[in-house]
């Protein structure tokens, strides 16, 4: 069974709602753009994945930098319902704590990022993986 495209597309959805929070202020700079990159990286780099996560969030920026901040928001969402028997606690956690620091990177933080990241921690509160999953992983780990 390939568990790694599911993961994929959650860690593709997560780079939507990244981009969706940096713009909710306006424009991504470029160094705003690379101090994400640098969050994300820091904040799952104890995660062992066979892809590369900066990648993914690059492919979201230059992809959906035209769409607005709800249709990015949305689609992400989707995705993440989508695929959401492939979110383990502690990668809900994970990008928990990833939007948090995402909406605190460029102060000010707006009134609009707080409230996109309040949505999300409210959209994704109720998403349960699978616990056979769960245990997939675990033997895979060790």
């Amino acid at each position: 069974m390939n568990l790694l495209r599911p993961i994929e597309n959650l860690h593709y959805a997560l780079g939507q709602i990244v981009y969706a929070i940096a713009r909710a202020d306006g424009e991504v700079q470029k160094e705003e753009r690379q101090r994400l990159l640098n969050i994300v990286e820091a904040e799952l780099k104890n995660e062992n994945y066979n892809f590369d996560i900066a990648s993914i969030i690059f492919q979201v920026m230059d992809k959906d930098h035209c769409n607005s901040v709800e249709d990015t928001y949305h689609l992400a969402m989707k995705q993440i319902r989508l695929n959401s028997h492939y979110l383990t606690p502690s990668l809900k956690t994970s990008f928990i704590t990833l939007m948090e620091k995402i909406a605190k990177a460029y102060p000010p933080v707006t009134l609009e990022e707080l409230l996109l990241l309040d949505r999300f921690k409210k959209d994704i509160e109720p998403l349960h993986g699978d616990p056979l999953y769960y245990s997939k992983i675990m033997k895979i780990k060790k």
